[in-house]
Parts: C-alpha cells; structure tokens; sequence
C-alpha cells in the first residue's frame, strides 16, 4: 500500500516579499484580509501575473498562509502558480514583485507578461483535508 503524496505548496513568499506585502496591507484604507494573487491573459508572451487586495475570501480560492502574510490564490490559477515563489527586489532603477515560477517558459523583454504552461491536474494529487 502506498502512501499518499502531499501536494507542494502552490506558493511561497521570501522574507522581502512578505515584509512588503505587510507593509503595504498595513497602509490599506480597507479592511483586507490578504493578497489575491492569480494570471490573465495578456501581455506580447501572452499571460500576465495579477494582485489586488482581498477583502474576502472567494468560495474557491486557495489559501496560503507564508510567514505572516495570508495570500488567496484565483482557483483558475492554481495550475499556473504551483511551486511559485514570490519575492520582492529593489535595484537602482525599480521596485517590484518577482514571481519564480517553475511553470515559466518565456517572458517577453519588458518583463511585463509571460508565457507559463500549467502544470496536468493529472500530475497534482490532490487530498482531502
């Protein structure tokens, strides 16, 4: 009899990440519970990453609690982003959120969209709580 695999989490935040998604919630003039992270399409590679503050959880989002900080992920992402990190880098130019995403394989030269191959719900086991 085998044992069941646990599913990776779908994602992660690095320590700048989550620091700057508290500080940003922090400032909010809403009541938000967290961060709604998901993908569009758009964008010359033809996806784009999208985020906005949650005030509620959605009937079908995924949870993700990282380091303090609750992220709600779009169920229609979930095979996008699983195994995503997301970090937070500052350079001398610019300030931004950085998605390392393992589904990722090309992203157009602004840096603004992205081409991401989700991963087969076949390959995700999925267990009941």
């Amino acid at each position: 009899m085998s044992l069941p695999r646990s599913r990776p989490p779908i994602m992660s935040l690095t320590d700048a990440a989550a620091e700057r998604v508290r500080s940003i919630i922090a400032r909010s003039d809403k009541p938000v519970i967290g961060l709604r992270v998901g993908v569009k399409n758009g964008g010359c590679a033809g996806m784009e990453y999208t985020m906005e503050f949650a005030e509620e959880a959605g009937r079908f989002d995924e949870v993700v609690e990282d380091k303090g900080v609750k992220v709600l992920i779009d169920p229609k992402a979930v095979l996008y982003l699983l195994g995503t990190q997301m970090d937070y880098k500052t350079d001398k130019f610019a300030a931004q959120f950085v998605f390392n995403n393992p589904n990722q394989t090309s992203a157009c030269g602004c840096g603004e969209s992205v081409a991401i191959t989700p991963v087969r719900s076949e390959a995700v086991e999925i267990h009941a709580g």
